[in-house]
């Protein structure tokens, strides 16, 4: 059982416990997709056995749905410091994007600030304002976002020609480098645009307080560092941003009074829910966020996996021939980095057979992306370091065979 008042260590075994795949291999590749809680597993296996036992129509049913989503946004708000009112439940960080872009009053000739170090999940909509709308994407010139005044005075210098709104990361997908979007968002107000954040890769990673952040809507997916499933995610908006937009897309969730003549939009981030969930989703969503806030503690988990991060990136930065592309010290829990000699392909078929790590590779950087969980432990990333370090002294034709691994009946090498 995890409690926040366990000792480091005790607590660490209790994690990895609930977190079976943590177990697996050495899970890097977080920010895809998390380890699923194990309750949370129980949870949504338990309300699908009572939807394909008992049904999902009777009279009361519809109700314990609509509690349920009150549950998650509660819990969605616990963890990003925010008022529950102002979030909505969507199925993603791209529908949550989709969603807060697409309310805009866009026009033909309207531009909209970006960076070249967005997700396809950022960038898609806006390209679709461009064929749709004729709007125009203006990429800012950040460098490689190392350097947070550099960030902020480069947008600073783009807002002097009217934009509508700017859309960026919280934390670069590729690199991991934090940008400061909460002083983007006031550069943002002043110059009257909306501001609008990808969360993937911050949201339960680093500590992220919506109601002091100073942006107006911002995107979270349920299946990364939020441990939940996917098909979930949520959107905040700010209050006078929520109830001055009229979504795009809308159903009869997004009123609270339907008619054709009286129609009333929810107060709020709710009008931005269109549709319903898939009801042990949404169970899952709120459990896992539970687990998170409740019995492990963020700033638990939040400082122990970014203290994990700096020291495999320092680690790795001292091998020679290997070169970190994350800025250091990496405030976030992603760490990239590149071989002189190898493509990332190359090395991710060494690396995952050799340590039984599973992580990714950044294709547009030709590099590995690592992402530390608070489930890590050093002896997981110290392999993963020696294992480069290895890598880094040969080229992919003189490095030696490895041997295959021999495995128990639990997974763990013997030979």
């Amino acid at each position: 059982m995890v409690s926040p008042f366990l000792p480091d260590a005790d607590k660490l075994a209790a994690v990895r416990e609930a977190l079976p795949a943590s177990r697996a291999g050495i899970y890097l590749n977080a920010g895809s997709c998390g380890p699923m809680l194990a309750e949370t597993a129980r949870a949504m296996d338990e309300a699908a056995v009572r939807e394909l036992t008992v049904g999902r129509a009777a009279p009361g049913d519809w109700q314990d749905a609509l509690v349920r989503m009150d549950e998650a946004r509660f819990a969605v708000a616990a963890v990003l410091v925010a008022d529950p009112a102002d979030i909505a439940l969507t199925h993603s960080t791209t529908d949550g994007l989709n969603l807060m872009i697409s309310a805009l009053p866009w026009r033909s000739g309207d531009r909209v600030l970006t960076t070249a170090h967005e997700h396809p999940a950022a960038l898609a909509p806006l390209v679709a304002l461009r064929q749709r709308l004729g709007v125009e994407v203006e990429i800012v010139n950040v460098g490689d976002c190392s350097d947070p005044a550099s960030v902020e005075a480069a947008f600073g210098r783009a807002l002097q020609r009217p934009a509508r709104a700017i859309v960026v990361s919280h934390v670069l997908w590729t690199t991991g480098a934090v940008l400061p979007v909460g002083r983007l968002g006031v550069l943002a107000r002043e110059a009257g645009a909306v501001s609008i954040i990808d969360g993937a890769q911050a949201a339960g990673a680093i500590p992220v307080l919506l109601d002091e952040l100073g942006v107006d809507a911002y995107a979270v997916p349920a299946q990364k560092w939020l441990l939940g499933p996917e098909g979930m995610g949520a959107l905040w908006v700010r209050r006078p941003v929520a109830d001055g937009a009229v979504p795009a897309t809308s159903g009869s969730m997004s009123y609270a009074g339907f008619s054709m003549d009286s129609p009333v939009l929810h107060a709020g981030a709710r009008r931005f829910e269109a549709t319903g969930f898939h009801r042990p989703s949404v169970i899952g969503f709120a459990r896992s966020l539970g687990w998170l806030s409740m019995y492990v503690g963020l700033p638990w988990t939040q400082a122990r996996a970014t203290g994990l991060a700096i020291v495999l990136a320092d680690r790795l930065a001292a091998i020679p021939g290997v070169t970190v592309l994350t800025p250091r010290p990496a405030p976030a829990t992603l760490v990239t980095f590149r071989i002189r000699g190898w493509t990332a392909p190359q090395v991710l078929a060494e690396l995952g057979p050799r340590t039984f790590a599973v992580a990714r590779e950044i294709a547009q950087l030709d590099a590995v992306r690592l992402s530390i969980g608070f489930w890590n432990t050093e002896a997981e990333l110290d392999r993963v370091a020696v294992a480069v370090e290895a890598l880094a002294h040969h080229t992919p034709e003189s490095i030696p065979a490895r041997r295959l691994a021999v495995l128990d009946s639990e997974g763990h090498s013997i030979g």
